[in-house]
């Protein structure tokens, strides 16, 4: 829709999602896939929340941490999953300014969220492999609590600065987004005014709140890493890489498609690739999640295998 403010400028108050417009008849068959692994991923991870919740022997900082990733993995998923489902089965589907702002910053919020997380999670393995003796009492509740509540929090507050000069971007006549969910990008490059000010801004703090728990984790690895390769038994490598191989998996799916899709000029190049790993980190990845973490992790399998086997009667 167009609101005419005089003459011949007008202003726009709401996009059209083209999403996998070249798709054709193979819309309902992706529309059936996408639409599994939505329902998967939601189950498994609620799963972990409730294993989690329901095995007090689960009641430690590692879990912790595991059960509030699962709970952003399903905010984060549902985020953006059920309209890109959506333009899979209408012609276009319309989405007004302020829901297109409305899905940008919560999406964007929860991958800066998830980004803070995964590195206090590679800190709580660091400090369980490097520092065994100091973890019990550097790892406590109170930390973990923090660096939980400290993730969210620097997620949501991320945007503010970048949330008000979107908002005031002047958008004349194209309103057709090139994309299945409202990123910055397909947004700013509708815009008929001067995007400096929003995209050098945007950058800087996009590559500060990206980079920098990159960074930490980046660290913590290291030396994870190093001290496992000072142990000198096969067996207790074994062991101890066996603690972080899953959460490693979970960080090296996660930063590999948001590199791809934010850093690689390729993708920004071929708008068709970009949505192909867009569809990784915001469809797979919550679903890689819950399968690492379940058949990875022999406490989980056997909390699960329990929860299942319970005789209600």
């Amino acid at each position: 829709m167009l609101d005419v403010e005089g003459g011949n400028q007008t202003t726009i108050t709401e996009f059209i999602l083209l999403g996998f417009g070249d798709l054709h008849e193979l819309k309902i068959p992706v529309f059936l896939v996408f639409l599994a692994i939505y329902i998967v991923t939601l189950t498994g991870n609620i799963l972990i929340i409730v294993t989690v919740s329901y095995n007090h022997n689960l009641h430690n900082p590692m879990y912790f941490f595991l059960g509030n990733l699962s709970v952003l993995e399903v905010c984060y998923t549902t985020s953006v999953a059920p309209k890109m489902l959506k333009t899979l089965l209408v012609v276009q589907e319309d989405i007004s300014f302020s829901a297109c702002l409305l899905q940008f910053y919560i999406f964007g919020s929860l991958v800066v969220a998830e980004c803070f997380l995964l590195a206090a999670m590679s800190y709580d393995r660091y400090l369980a492999i490097c520092k065994p003796l100091h973890y019990a009492s550097t790892m406590s509740f109170q930390l973990c609590f923090q660096l939980a509540v400290g993730s969210w929090v620097i997620g949501f507050l991320s945007l503010v600065v970048t949330m008000p000069m979107v908002s005031r971007l002047p958008f004349c006549a194209s309103k057709e987004i090139d994309h299945f969910f409202c990123d910055l990008t397909p947004i700013i490059k509708l815009s008929c005014g001067d995007t400096y000010m929003v995209r050098t801004p945007a950058f800087i703090i996009a590559s500060l709140v990206s980079f920098l728990p990159f960074l930490l984790t980046l660290l913590s690895y290291y030396n994870i890493i190093s001290t496992i390769l000072k142990i000198p038994s096969t067996t207790g490598k074994q062991k101890a890489f066996s603690t972080c191989s899953s959460h490693l998996i979970v960080v090296s799916v996660f930063y590999g498609t948001l590199m791809v899709v934010y850093a690689a000029p390729i993708a920004n190049q071929w708008p068709n690739l970009n949505k192909t790993f867009s569809v990784l980190y915001t469809v797979v990845t919550p679903l890689i999640n819950p399968i690492v973490y379940s058949l990875r992790n022999t406490e989980v399998k056997e909390t699960l295998r329990k929860l299942f086997n319970k005789n209600p009667c």
